[in-house]
């Protein structure tokens, strides 16, 4: 083979590989995680665990010994109320976030111990609300929680409440 049918050769695979479009650069934006989860007004996620019937309800952090950071978990409720929690059998100390049903805080409840007494403590509300998130205890504090901030659902939208 000549070199000028090399070169045209080269030449024309040069200007093949011009016409194919480049990689798109990766996305700079963090892909929404998957799962339930609840995100705080400073973007904060906390992934959680749902709890939507009554024997999920009862059962709540009993007996664990941790809450990993970044977790929590959501409560549901068949309707609007006000419903008082307790420690009974929970090992690690807890912020309860109380939320109604338009998503928005109606009550917060910081860094309540653990309880290793039979007659535990009732925490109530005093406010309405139609879910509860339970996270580690400094958690409220640290991401500046307050009533009336709005918080955001996410991979929620097929929980069947009991």
């Amino acid at each position: 083979m000549s070199k000028v049918a090399v070169l045209a050769i080269l030449l024309f695979a040069c200007a093949k590989t011009q016409n194919v479009p480049a990689t798109p650069p990766p996305s700079t934006q963090q892909a929404e995680p998957a799962g339930p989860r609840v995100v705080f007004p400073d973007g904060f996620v906390v992934r959680v665990e749902v709890v939507a019937d009554d024997e999920l309800r009862i059962q709540g952090l009993m007996y664990r010994d941790q809450v990993r950071p970044g977790t929590g978990m959501l409560f549901f409720f068949p309707e609007d109320g006000e419903y008082p929690f307790w420690m009974k059998n929970t090992r690690i100390p807890l912020d309860m976030i109380w939320i109604d049903s338009s998503k928005r805080i109606a009550h917060i409840e910081h860094d309540v111990p653990p309880c290793k007494i039979e007659n535990c403590p009732s925490y109530p509300p005093h406010a309405i609300a139609r879910y509860v998130l339970e996270v580690a205890a400094g958690v409220a504090k640290e991401h500046s929680l307050k009533d009336g901030d709005m918080l955001q659902f996410g991979g929620t939208e097929n929980v069947v409440v009991k």
